[in-house]
């Protein structure tokens, strides 16, 4: 559980400012004009420090709750149309067919690819190698 002890804004109020800056592609700046909006007075340098130190503490929470993954799963890439431009997505995906992660660029990009792929193996373990044997 993530503890929000000693801060001076509400659970409820963080969460909502980490979770647009997270979503969408927007500034500091700009969400703290939105926070302003919504009757919340509160600066860009302190959205700065709760995105810094609250997004790490979130990816841990849903890892730890994300169904386990199979022994066996790939990596593979291709290119999704994202509101009118084509992106480059990996995805690692189970045997099952669960998306185990997934990344998703303006480009290809050959060190995000191995960065990704590190990532998984770091979270998930070395897949395991099902190569099919010719059969004699």
């Amino acid at each position: 559980m993530i503890e929000f002890k000693g801060s001076h804004f509400e659970r409820d109020v963080i969460l909502r400012a980490v979770r647009w800056y997270v979503a969408y592609p927007i500034s500091h700046r700009q969400l703290e004009e939105m926070m302003d909006e919504h009757g919340v007075e509160v600066d860009h340098a302190t959205l700065n420090r709760w995105v810094l130190k609250y997004v790490p503490l979130l990816e841990q929470e849903f890892r730890a709750r994300k169904q386990p993954v199979g022994p066996s799963w790939r990596m593979d890439e291709t290119y999704v149309r994202v509101k009118g431009t084509w992106k480059s997505l990996y995805r690692a995906v189970d045997k099952g067919g669960a998306t185990v992660d997934f990344l998703l660029t303006a480009k290809r990009d050959r060190k995000a690819a191995l960065g990704f792929l590190r990532k998984a193996i770091r979270w998930h373990g070395t897949p395991e190698n099902h190569d099919r044997q010719e059969r004699c």
